[in-house]
């Protein structure tokens, strides 16, 4: 490779190269290095916006076993929803350990969207009941089409109901979604609704405040909570984390970002023992998943770097691989005077 070469990967690059189920291999198995040890992901930094309208968000990671690491830079715009620009806007910056020099830059959103929804799935296929397949969708974006990909891959879904808060949106949904896997998908106008009697439940909204209760889930159903990762905010009540399993993706994000724990955690409706622990753990043996098939199962996703460095460097070696991606020269070596010419 050219170290001064640098390949820019567009968003149908990264959709081309990184189909669903090869980026649910390519997540268990950066979830497993994430708890042996062999990665390290601090937690990430966050810049508010003055009058709330978004946030930016840095995302560093290393992963010395596969020689990479970098960073995801993504601005969260709540507002562009129901536009056409997804949520999640910004870009992935692979970086080669040995020199440091940047490989590649990859688009942000389809990076987010297909790895989430791809960690979702390893969560449901070790958490959730083995004969799960009536799925609830509390949303209906871009993470709403993705998990259902996912969840589709991992389950055998015998029936889907859409909610969304607003009923439109959930109609086109399930009209659009349906027709691209061939399932009948019912749009329904109210969340409880949707969930009712569900053994399977992905609440992948911008909600702040709870649109999922405890009340309303069925024993053995397993629910994947990834739409909120602050503090302040949550998808799922009190109740519904106090009557579950608890999983995560990273103990300490959660400790810092999962307001699904640390809410019931303030209210002392819960203990820190509440949090079972991590996926990681769950996929390598180290602590017991569902443990009956009556029991509630809950997995709060937040998103780690090490999840956007692991398909970013799978992305980036099909794309070297097959030709795919633009390559451009950045520099990167050092300026010598022969270099920079006469003064």
């Amino acid at each position: 490779m050219d170290p001064h070469e640098v390949l820019i990967l567009s968003q149908q690059d990264v959709t081309a190269l990184l189909p669903m189920q090869e980026c649910i291999e390519v997540m268990a198995e950066a979830l497993g290095a994430l708890s042996r040890g062999e990665a390290h992901v601090p937690v990430r930094s966050m810049l508010a916006f003055p009058d709330g309208r978004g946030l930016l968000a840095v995302m560093p990671g290393l992963h010395p076993a596969a020689g990479a690491f970098g960073l995801k830079v993504v601005a969260v715009m709540q507002e562009n929803e129901g536009t056409a620009f997804d949520s999640h806007q910004g870009a992935v910056l692979l970086f080669e350990a040995r020199h440091g020099s940047l490989r590649a830059i990859l688009d942000g959103s389809a990076v987010t969207a297909i790895r989430t929804a791809a960690v979702s799935a390893v969560a449901t296929r070790v958490l959730a009941r083995p004969d799960a397949g009536d799925l609830a969708l509390l949303g209906s974006g871009v993470q709403a089409s993705s998990h259902l990909e996912a969840m589709k891959l991992v389950r055998r879904l015998r029936r889907v109901r859409v909610w969304s808060r607003d009923v439109e949106h959930a109609r086109r949904f399930a009209t659009r979604e349906g027709a691209r896997h061939g399932l009948a998908i019912e749009p329904v106008p109210d969340a409880r609704e949707a969930v009712a009697g569900a053994d399977l439940v992905c609440t992948v909204t911008s909600s702040r405040t709870p649109v999922l209760a405890g009340a309303w889930l069925s024993p053995g159903v397993h629910v994947n909570a990834v739409g909120t990762a602050l503090p302040t905010a949550r998808e799922l009540d009190t109740e519904a984390v106090r009557r579950a399993r608890l999983f995560v993706d990273r103990r300490e994000s959660a400790q810092h970002e999962a307001g699904e724990y640390l809410i019931p955690l303030a209210e002392r409706a819960i203990t820190p023992d509440h949090l079972r622990g991590e996926l990681g753990d769950v996929l390598l043996g180290r602590v017991p998943g569902r443990t009956s098939a009556g029991e509630i199962t809950v997995f709060k996703s937040l998103g780690l770097a090490i999840e956007d460095l692991a398909a970013a460097e799978h992305v980036n070696a099909r794309a070297r691989a097959t030709g795919r991606g633009v390559r451009v020269e950045l520099g990167g070596l050092r300026v010598t005077a022969d270099a920079r010419g006469p003064a």
